[in-house]
């Protein structure tokens, strides 16, 4: 039986990418690596944040999600998520819309470019629980990829 893990998404089986694994035994977070070379340019206003893939999905207990957070050593690279941290919910994983292939939304705070390499670590996942109010009725049903949940 599957509790939580990783597996790759489809359309990237081929594509020689390699499953999250911490570093330590007492570390939090499993490190991500990019699935492909992606260049993130120097911040300007305006620009939208640049989305690395990972070539993963991730699959958790029903009472669970996934974060995706930013390395200690990211804003001195010139990483800076744009959303701060990623909220990746239980039914994501196997959605018909991507699998649930996730990426990382990272914007570049140096002066010049930023060439991320496939095998780069670009961040890390930590698995959580949640917890739920006494009067929580949310009865949705999750119908496709990113940004999904608030789509009426």
């Amino acid at each position: 039986m599957k509790t939580r893990g990783f597996e790759i998404a489809k359309g990237w089986e081929d594509k020689g990418i390699n499953l999250p694994k911490r570093s330590t035994k007492h570390a939090a977070g499993y490190d991500i690596e990019a699935a492909e070379d992606v260049l993130i340019p120097a911040y300007k206003p305006g620009i939208k944040p640049t989305l690395i893939p990972t070539g993963l999905k991730a699959y958790c207990a029903e009472d669970e999600w996934f974060m995706l957070c930013n390395r200690s050593s990211g804003p001195k690279k010139g990483f800076i998520m744009a959303n701060s941290i990623g909220i990746i919910d239980s039914d994501y994983y196997e959605n018909e819309s991507n699998d649930g292939h996730f990426y990382f939304q990272y914007f570049n705070f140096k002066e010049e470019d930023l060439q991320v390499k496939k095998g780069d670590v670009i961040g890390q996942v930590i698995f959580m629980k949640y917890l739920v109010t006494d009067n929580d009725n949310a009865d949705g049903v999750r119908t496709g990829g990113f940004g999904s949940t608030d789509k009426k």
